[in-house]
């Protein structure tokens, strides 16, 4: 099956969600430095979305890139991450209307872990696609910051309860981890490239690490 059409999809849908986000920004009720202020949440939580948004499509961009085909198992592995991504305007919406108490904040933390979780779902739709020895096998390899990631999210859920911001910290150590590039993967998407070498293969001189 093509993918050309599961990545031109996904993309829209994700080009729609950072829309509808924007759109919900509420523009300071004075225009002075105090109205900033009162707005300044708002900015926040937006711009911690919008990083979360932009790695996934980042992180998901190479994983179409790394695989040579897609199923039917993939494009409903997408469609459950789509799902969870989707969520994302309501639940910031809700954390910064609520003036980030304890409820919306792990609300908001869900979200982000059962967006994780479905990424690694689709993740593992791929894997089994392609083989252990496929590319997509190979360029993820331990896969730890996947691995890792709801663990903390699942901590920073269980802080949300007692202090939201410890919560909405741990969030956000968890986007900067995700905002650090995996060579691995973009030495894999680089061969992706490459003509003739859809192989889970060395080029000569390269190894993997």
């Amino acid at each position: 099956m093509n993918k050309n059409r599961l990545e031109a999809f996904s993309d829209g849908v994700l080009a729609i969600i950072i829309t509808i986000m924007v759109l919900e920004l509420r523009v300071p009720e004075e225009p002075t430095w105090h109205g900033v202020a009162g707005v300044l949440p708002t900015l926040l939580s937006y711009l911690l979305s919008f990083v979360y948004v932009g790695i996934y499509w980042n992180n998901h961009h190479h994983l179409i890139q790394i695989a040579d085909r897609v199923n039917g198992a993939i494009l409903w592995a997408n469609l459950h991450l789509l799902f969870w991504l989707s969520l994302f305007p309501f639940t910031t919406r809700w954390m910064d209307e609520s003036g980030f108490v304890e409820v919306p904040v792990l609300v908001y933390g869900i979200n982000l872990l059962a967006a994780a979780i479905a990424f690694y779902i689709l993740e593992q739709a791929l894997i089994r696609e392609q083989g252990k020895t496929g590319a997509v096998a190979q360029a993820l390899g331990r896969d730890w910051k996947g691995k890792a990631s709801p663990l903390i999210y699942l901590v920073g859920i269980a802080l949300a309860l007692a202090q939201p911001l410890l919560g909405i910290a741990v969030y956000t150590v968890v986007a900067l981890i995700w905002l650090v590039p995996d060579r691995r993967v973009e030495h894999f998407v680089y061969r992706a490239h490459q003509p003739g070498d859809a192989s889970g293969q060395d080029l000569p001189g390269h190894t993997t690490p």
